[in-house]
């Protein structure tokens, strides 16, 4: 089991103050399922929108959420800190979700989400055909996944961030294994798709928001494993991203790419907005070697039936920091996440 953070005396204090009204509670247990609207908690609150911004504002005062905007719409969610998680999780835990006032917001929390599974499922409809004349050219995504599973291994560990995270799919995969996951997009369509799939699969622990992945809004130095699955392609300057991808790495933590092979499939450039063609060894090698990254393992996917299909690549470095510094301690960083 992961260890558990301390609190300081007078932050609990100050978390308790904030905590302890129903309303504000209510909306914690909530948010602690996932991030939600002002106007997802008015309809499940039956409250007024001043209301509810009134205990938004000092549940944000007392850092036990964060606020994002994503186009028009502000979203919350449970602050990033490790001691707020700990916290909401030990007190929502022991709630009895028989209680009717609980059992009333979760059952209107349900209809939320199911709101989001049904726009979700709109968005992949309109899009299915485009989705699908990509995928017949590839080998099977199910190859893939597990040798992504195979190199990042069964260590649980403290934080993913998933860059360009589309449906959510690699949050989902790696759920079992990160206390916190972050997946990042520019595009709110996928993103909708990402948390109704998030939502269906039970996991509340993972969160999606909108943004660049020239400069993601998350901290640096934060995460154990970045992903940037089928990413790069679309990217004008996929190396920079590679690089600001490491930045968000903590010493010995892990980037994990996919991608394709160099290709000559031109109308994936012309009706599918790829700008890069493919990406070969040297190009991947270059791009994290400059970023202070070693290239750790390599797979190729060639495509099963068609020899002009795409073959997927996927990549596999890790930062050296405390490898160069003392390779002790590597081992120490490992056995200090396992209690």
């Amino acid at each position: 089991m992961l260890m558990r953070s301390s609190i300081n005396l007078n932050v609990m204090v100050d978390t308790l103050k904030a905590a302890a009204e129903s309303s504000r509670f209510r909306i914690l247990m909530l948010l602690s399922r996932g991030d939600l609207t002002v106007t997802d908690l008015t309809e499940i609150l039956g409250q007024s929108q001043p209301r509810v911004s009134r205990h938004l504002k000092l549940l944000m005062e007392a850092a036990l959420i964060d606020r994002y905007q994503e186009g028009s719409w502000a979203f919350f969610r449970v602050a990033d800190g490790e001691h707020v998680r700990d916290f909401l999780n030990g007190i929502t835990s022991r709630v009895d979700t028989a209680d009717p006032v609980v059992e009333r917001d979760l059952e209107r929390l349900e209809a939320v989400k199911r709101k989001r599974q049904t726009k979700a499922a709109d968005y992949f409809s309109a899009n299915a055909a485009s989705w699908d004349e990509i995928r017949s050219l590839h080998v099977q995504d199910g190859a893939v996944e597990n040798a992504m599973r195979e190199l990042v291994g069964d260590r649980p560990f403290q934080a993913m961030l998933d860059l360009g995270t589309g449906t959510g799919r690699l949050l989902e995969l790696f759920a079992p294994l990160y206390r916190r996951g972050v997946g990042i997009d520019l595009s709110r369509e996928m993103l909708t798709v990402a948390r109704a799939n998030l939502d269906k699969a039970g996991i509340a622990h993972a969160q999606v928001r909108q943004g660049d992945l020239y400069a993601p809004p998350v901290e640096r130095d934060a995460f154990d494993l970045v992903s940037m699955h089928q990413v790069l392609h679309y990217l004008e300057e996929p190396g920079v991203a590679v690089a600001e991808a490491a930045r968000l790495l903590r010493p010995a933590g892990r980037l994990m790419i996919v991608d394709f092979a160099p290709h000559a499939h031109d109308f994936l450039r012309e009706e599918h907005a790829h700008l890069r063609l493919g990406f070969s060894d040297r190009q991947i090698a270059d791009w994290l070697e400059e970023a202070g990254l070693e290239l750790e393992a390599e797979r190729s996917f060639a495509p099963e039936n068609d020899a002009t299909g795409l073959t997927v690549k996927l990549w596999m470095a890790r930062d050296q920091r405390l490898l160069i510094a003392d390779p002790s301690q590597l081992h120490s960083l490992h056995s200090k996440e396992i209690v």
